[in-house]
């Protein structure tokens, strides 16, 4: 059965020692708070029309007039808490969005922040790759109000990751030696690649074009994401003011991100790999909890190059407020340094996971 993936984030959780692997199970006081009213909800009401037609133009442009395949490969194995999260749906960017989010089940998850490398003012746009090279992904996020189970609409979502060979644009430098390039290389300030915002439609959904990250020191591939509420679009494609209502991380199938890294470009990042179980931040997001911030995924083709069409879906609570710390803001010149605060949760929790 299809299981659409859900974190739940709630305030007041304590950060997670990275001393141990994840377990499985959620505080019950916790779990399914008000989300058992949502599942019913959700499932009379459904989750209104599709966005087929722009499924279609997209899949058009990514991967030229070929219809994606729908032969996926079913070879790997669980591996997340005996998960896989590999449909056997083959589910494409041309599946209505009802299907691809129509089961709901509730995990809890905590708020993992940041990180050193947000850029405060990133781009408006649904193509963030930048002519890097890598694994293309098209990768689909549905936003749900946990107060009221409707899809939030007009949210702005912000992501960034690494490129293949683990560097991140709009940074210059690292917190360690070889970290994140070439520490004197300062054209990388005046790069955008894998970084964007998009505004959610009606159904709540978000979709963007991006790559497959790479890993770096001490940390797993992964996905940072914001997601900013009540903000202003500006003609200059970017946003300001709003709340931030979460910041946290997605995560892949360790087994999916085996075979990535033997690809090219991946196969050229010379810094060690790190694990999944190994990682901090994954470890934080998923131990003591039923939590799993991976993404369902499906192949664009029978090739991995051909790409893969990723998905997650996320309840908020609208009452939760951040004030992300940030060292890098983007101007009319590039990014530039500049500290921000301190990452301070106020009252209010968010939700992301899956929904049954």
């Amino acid at each position: 059965m299809y299981i659409a993936n859900i974190v739940i984030l709630a305030l007041g959780i304590p950060l997670i020692s990275a001393a141990s692997y994840p377990a499985t199970q959620a505080p019950e006081n916790l779990e399914g708070k008000a989300l058992p009213v949502c599942h019913t909800k959700l499932k009379d009401a459904g989750l209104r029309h599709a966005a087929i037609t722009r499924r279609r133009a997209k899949l058009q442009t990514f991967v030229g007039a070929k219809r994606a395949s729908r032969t996926a490969r079913d070879n790997n194995p669980a591996i997340i808490n005996q998960t896989n999260h590999h449909s056997t749906h083959h589910y494409t960017p041309l599946t209505p969005e009802s299907v691809i989010f129509r089961n709901r089940t509730c995990v809890l998850n905590v708020e993992t922040g940041p990180g050193p490398y947000w850029v405060r003012g990133e781009y408006v746009r649904e193509n963030v790759i930048d002519g890097q090279p890598g694994v293309p992904v098209i990768l689909e996020t549905q936003f749900i109000d946990v107060e009221t189970c409707e899809p939030i609409v007009g949210l702005g979502m912000e992501i960034w990751s690494a490129n293949a060979t683990g560097v991140y644009s709009s940074i210059q430098g690292g917190f360690m030696e070889k970290a994140n390039g070439n520490v004197n290389d300062a054209s990388n300030l005046a790069k955008t690649f894998l970084r964007g915002v998009q505004k959610s439609d009606q159904d709540g959904v978000v979709q963007f074009t991006t790559l497959f990250p790479g890993h770096y020191h001490d940390r797993a591939n992964h996905f940072h994401v914001i997601a900013h509420l009540n903000a202003t679009f500006l003609p200059n494609n970017t946003v300001s003011g709003g709340t931030v209502a979460y910041a946290g991380q997605f995560f892949w199938d360790q087994n999916l991100i085996d075979l990535v890294e033997i690809s090219y470009p991946y196969d050229t990042n010379t810094m060690p790999l790190q694990r999944n179980i190994d990682d901090g931040f994954f470890i934080t997001e998923t131990e003591n909890t039923n939590s799993d911030p991976v993404l369902e995924y499906s192949f664009l083709g029978p090739d991995l190059s051909d790409g893969l069409f990723a998905w997650i879906t996320v309840g908020l609570n609208v009452s939760a407020s951040y004030d992300p710390n940030y060292n890098w803001s983007w101007t009319a010149d590039g990014s530039v340094y500049g500290p921000h605060g301190t990452f301070t949760p106020v009252a209010g929790f968010s939700q992301i996971g899956d929904w049954d």
